[in-house]
């Protein structure tokens, strides 16, 4: 749709509403929060309940952060009079918590006084802030020039094509803040919520087809047929819900009697199978032969491949044979290896033993053969000096020799045990 024409169509909207609806009475001054909280009570529902509403919730709680800290249902409770109490208390909740962990307080006013663009950033980082409270928070509560539009208005414009149905989708109809000046935006907007509440009550209302019918020829009959549809799509979605249960639950059964089934029948051996493997191989049908020579050949192939697995097994036998004549042979050479090594460490042992016998018996014999020879050669008492300094060289050979000899005699006729 061009610029053009929908600026004739809001011009017309508004035309048509001055004459169908009256004003509605302006609204008292309040802080910042408290807009954005009356703002989440107004959504699709009427004016006179959403004042309700805000007055209950001032007079059963202490302040604003003991509503922040109640329950969904509790607040829903209190809310009670509005068309759908646990999605406005949800919204109202929402909106309580994200001011809180974003300003730590809930006194809001200082945010006048700075850009609008950046209060408007950080309202809409908000996670339950909707197009509609961010819009009448900036109509009412900064002073900017913002229309808010909800679902029930949205139907209206898609019936009167001032917008179409992505833009419905986005929340947001373009051109028409350009097309309404900022000072009628307040009277705009409450006009139309009240023709838009009064759709949503009744859609049969005569009122409010006239009021249709004023701004776009047709839009009641679209209307309509935008219900059908809707209603249309409701019920397919409803079918498809219900046939995807029914193919899950058919599917569940499937596999519990796939499991019942093979708990009865459980599988065969591997063993088994191979056997079966086997015999379907060898009884394979043989192809016909067409000559002597060529069936001849064939049945020489037959044969050998016949032949191969006796082969193989003998193979397998040969060489299980000969892993075992290794085995024993290395088995025979380390018992060989150890009785060697203990024979030799016995002889060892024992040559040792001998060594020492051999030595004792040498020393006794060069003490008696030293005590004979001093007894033979008893010096004078004037040569004792000189004879006990030179006898000790000569007789220290004599005493050597007579030592061996004597030490090789007996180990010549000692025997090793």
């Amino acid at each position: 749709m061009s610029a053009s024409k929908r600026a004739t169509l809001i011009g017309k909207l508004n035309t048509a509403l001055k004459k169908h609806y009256k004003p509605l009475p302006a609204q008292p001054a309040r802080p910042l929060l408290e807009h954005v909280l009356y703002a989440s009570l107004l959504e699709d529902a009427p004016a006179d309940l959403a004042d309700e509403g805000m007055a209950k919730c001032e007079q059963e709680f202490y302040d604003w952060n003991e509503v922040r800290v109640t329950t969904v249902t509790e607040l829903a409770q209190v809310l009670s009079g509005l068309p759908e109490p646990l999605i406005a208390a949800r919204r109202m909740k929402g909106n309580l918590q994200a001011i809180f962990e974003e300003f730590y307080t809930f006194d809001l006013d200082h945010l006048k006084k700075d850009n609008l663009g950046k209060a408007v950033n950080k309202f809409d980082k908000m996670p339950a802030m909707t197009p509609f409270v961010l819009s009448y928070t900036v109509q009412h509560g900064l002073g900017g020039h913002s229309i808010p539009v909800d679902y029930s208005a949205m139907v209206v414009m898609l019936t009167t094509e001032i917008a179409s149905q992505p833009e419905a989708m986005a929340g947001k109809v373009p051109g028409l803040e350009r097309a309404i000046p900022k000072s009628k935006g307040i009277e705009f907007s409450g006009l139309l919520h009240q023709a838009a509440i009064a759709l949503s009550k009744n859609i049969k209302d005569k009122t409010v087809r006239a009021f249709l019918d004023a701004v776009n020829k047709g839009s009641s009959k679209r209307l309509d047929d935008w219900l059908a549809s809707k209603k249309a799509a409701k019920k397919r979605v409803v079918k498809r819900k219900v046939e995807e249960k029914a193919a899950a639950k058919a599917a569940a059964e499937a596999a519990a009697l796939a499991a019942i089934e093979a708990a009865k029948n459980p599988p065969k051996k591997r063993k088994a199978k191979e056997a079966v493997k086997k015999e379907i191989l060898t009884a394979k049908p043989a192809k016909k032969p067409v000559a002597g020579k060529k069936t001849a050949g064939k049945q020489e192939v037959v044969k050998k491949e016949a032949k191969k697995p006796v082969q193989k097994a003998a193979k397998k036998s040969a060489t299980a044979k000969k892993a075992a004549t290794k085995k024993a042979a290395t088995k025979k050479a380390a018992t060989k290896k150890a009785a060697t090594k203990k024979s030799a460490t016995k002889k060892a042992a024992s040559k040792k033993a001998s060594k020492k016998v051999s030595k004792k018996a040498s020393k006794k014999v060069s003490k008696k053969t030293s005590k004979k020879v001093a007894a033979t050669k008893k010096p004078s008492p004037a040569k004792k000096k000189t004879t006990s300094k030179k006898s000790p060289p000569k007789a220290k050979p004599v005493k050597k020799a007579s030592s061996k000899k004597s030490t090789n005699r007996k180990l010549t006729k000692r025997k090793p045990r």
